[in-house]
Order: C-alpha cells, then structure tokens, then sequence
C-alpha cells in the first residue's frame, strides 16, 4: 500500500509560480510511474501531468505545456510539480497519483492509477 501526501497549494495571483510535492510512504516510489491531475469545481477530473519511474519520460497536458515541470526525486520519495506563470484557469484540487505495483511507466490515464492523495486546492486569482 502507498499514502501519498500533496502539500505546496495555495492562492497566488497571475503569472505567479507554484511548486508542489508528494511525499509518499508505506513503499518507495522508485518503481512507480507518477500523474498529476487536477480537478476544477463543476468539473471533471483532468490529466495535467505524468512522469516514468526514471524520470526519463514526461508526459504534459496541453494546457500545461511550457508552464509545468514534472520531476521526481526518488531518494526522497517525492515527486513534484513546478507550475510557473499561473493563470485563473488553473484553479482546481491538485492530486498526485501512483500507478499500481510493476507499472513504472507515465501514463495520461487516471484509470491507470491506483494510489491518490487527498489533493491540495491551488486558487489563482486575475
């Protein structure tokens, strides 16, 4: 089993910079493929961001691109998502997600993930 723990949200105003991190415990995450999604308040549940146990393969979405870096440190079991030049649409509950035991590639797949946080809200006003 696999808690992961989000922290770093926050309110930030437009153009503002974010970093966010997911510790984890109960098992290394050194063989796990990450996501990041976020949902919006009305909305669904969206992909924003994905990362291979390595760290070698990134997948973004497009909203993101240019904006987000996904990274990981897996000494520390942490992975994290650095979200520069922050707009009012990126407003949503972010989570991390772990992919299941064996399944150490990225995927855009929510479906795909077996271990999420409780998420932490990221508010950016205009």
């Amino acid at each position: 089993q696999v808690q992961l723990v989000e922290s770093g949200g926050g309110l930030v105003q437009t153009g503002d910079s974010l970093r966010l991190s997911c510790a984890a415990s109960g098992r290394t995450l050194s063989r796990y493929g990450m996501g990041w999604f976020r949902q919006a308040p009305g909305k669904e549940r969206e992909f924003a961001a994905a990362i291979s146990w390595s760290g070698g393969t990134t997948y973004y979405a497009d909203s993101v691109k240019g904006r987000f870096t996904v990274s990981r440190d897996n000494a520390k079991n942490t992975v994290y998502l650095q979200m520069n030049s922050l707009k009012p649409e990126d407003t949503a509950v972010y989570y991390c997600a772990a992919r299941n035991s064996g399944s150490n590639f990225a995927s855009i797949n929510q479906y795909q993930y077996a271990y999420w946080g409780q998420g932490t809200q990221v508010t950016v006003s205009s």
